[in-house]
């Protein structure tokens, strides 16, 4: 079976957008449920429900793929669970190194999902020499000493970052530096990488801002409303800030991987 090393998905080469390869996997996962339940074929409506997109995206981006489907009967479930596999790489065997076994990475190391869509997890690696040995969902964890020996061994393209925030940028270039050119990043900061290399990043407490915004909208509640009349004299802890120059209370928040 190929690695992650010696191939790499078409997509690029292919002139695919990248909002497009966002939604692929939307589009495998609906696919995948459909083919479990033995449905031979579905349409662009059906699909993009499933999904949760409108039809006319969904159709232009298999356009992207070279699948139109049949008018009349649909998509065919087997062959787009196939053709989107290829696309997005998961086809290959794409090895995994998980950075940071706390209780996030962990839950990550012990997650189905990864061997079913074409991820192996290599290695689990943390700092803390304790954890050495230790087994975390059946896999021994490693020393972080040993990160570039396990990379170059295991042919690993691919690494996921679970560690503190503060520690984070130095364990993402060690990663690239051994020659990991995607990661994923669960850690709550923003990484600095090199050119040809891919970050994407796993923020939940991003996520619930944003449902809290439109929370407030649902709500009839426009922001500042409360806060209007008493503008001309802010709370003490405002007022603290500006005087004192004090850190405002956001702070870092740990990622979590969703549901």
């Amino acid at each position: 079976m190929a690695t992650g090393r010696t191939h790499r998905p078409a997509t690029r080469s292919r002139g695919i957008p990248e909002a497009t390869v966002a939604r692929l996997p939307l589009y495998l996962r609906a696919l995948t449920a459909l083919s479990e339940r033995s449905v031979p074929t579905v349409s662009s409506e059906e699909l993009a429900a499933a999904a949760g997109v409108n039809s006319a995206k969904l159709r232009k981006d298999f356009s992207y793929l070279g699948s139109y489907g049949t008018r009349g009967v649909g998509y065919d479930v087997e062959y787009l669970v196939y053709q989107i596999s290829r696309e997005l790489g998961l086809t290959q065997d794409w090895p995994v190194v998980i950075v940071g076994i706390g209780n996030l990475g962990a839950a990550l190391a012990g997650y189905g999902g990864f061997a079913s869509r074409g991820f192996r997890v290599a290695a689990l690696i943390d700092a803390d020499p304790a954890m050495t040995g230790k087994p975390v969902a059946g896999i021994p964890v490693q020393h972080s000493d040993d990160l570039e020996k396990i990379i170059a061994e295991d042919g690993v393209s691919i690494g996921v970052i679970a560690t503190p925030a503060g520690v984070a940028q130095a364990v993402c270039d060690r990663l690239v530096a051994a020659g990991v050119t995607s990661i994923l990043n669960f850690a709550p900061t923003v990484l600095s990488v090199p050119d040809g290399v891919d970050v994407r990043k796993v923020d939940l407490s991003i996520e619930l801002q944003i449902l809290a915004f439109h929370e407030q909208r649902k709500a009839g509640e426009e922001p500042g409303e409360e806060a209007a009349p008493q503008a001309a004299a802010p709370p003490a802890a405002t007022r603290t800030t500006a005087e004192g120059g004090r850190k405002g209370p956001d702070g870092d928040v740990p990622a979590v991987m969703p549901a």
